[in-house]
């Protein structure tokens, strides 16, 4: 389980193909301290298996096994050696839920469709699998690339975020750009909502056959 607030911003250091997945090794010496075989560690959004621990480098890097399935369903086929990208490690038990829950599991993927500057902040623009539509609501809460962010604007196949100076400098979303791929994850708690409420409208129907 996370909460969608970045610790740090790591880097892609090596791939190995791995035939039917890839073996991802990626520089974060905040995530990594304390780590160890098994651990969860988020990256851009994906709950990843720490493998091994390595401390070469420059710095804390940790490997992590990617199968086929999630190199298809997620932005993470895309990365290449250099590339940045986000890091959590799993929330703690009684520790502070700064974004929301965040499993960690990608619903699809988005596009990079527009940045618009302001003086203090920036409005970004993400193209939005239309599956996933009903579950973006004005001022709700979604995960863009392991990022905890808060819906401005929710059409039929995009939504809009704004963008804080401190999420610019310390996450990925301040150097993608149109056109780029992004992972999303919805809340949950709307998937949960939704499946409630189907079986009590299926449960009226059959009292009301009887």
């Amino acid at each position: 389980m996370f909460t969608g607030i970045v610790e740090e911003l790591g880097e892609i250091v090596a791939i190995e193909n791995l035939g039917d997945a890839s073996r991802f090794q990626v520089r974060g010496p905040v995530v990594t301290e304390g780590a160890k075989h098994g651990d969860s560690i988020a990256v851009n959004g994906v709950c990843l298996t720490v493998v091994d621990i390595h401390e070469g480098g420059g710095g804390g890097e940790f490997s992590a096994d990617v199968m086929a399935e999630t190199l298809n369903r997620s932005s993470l086929g895309a990365l290449t050696v250099g590339s940045r990208v986000n890091l959590e490690r799993p929330m703690a038990l009684g520790g502070r839920l700064g974004g929301h829950i965040v499993q960690g599991h990608v619903d699809g993927t988005g596009t990079i469709v527009e940045r618009k500057l302001s003086e203090h902040w920036e409005i970004v623009s993400i193209s939005l699998p239309a599956e996933l539509s009903r579950y973006v609501v004005e001022k709700g809460s979604i995960t863009v690339d392991g990022i905890s962010l808060t819906v401005v604007d929710a059409g039929p196949d995009y939504f809009t975020v704004s963008l804080i100076p401190t999420t610019l400098a310390l996450t990925t979303l301040g150097v993608k750009q149109s056109g780029d791929p992004v992972n999303l994850e919805v809340d949950v708690l709307a998937k949960y909502v939704e499946r409630l409420l189907g079986r009590d409208a299926g449960a009226q129907k059959k009292e009301a056959i009887a």
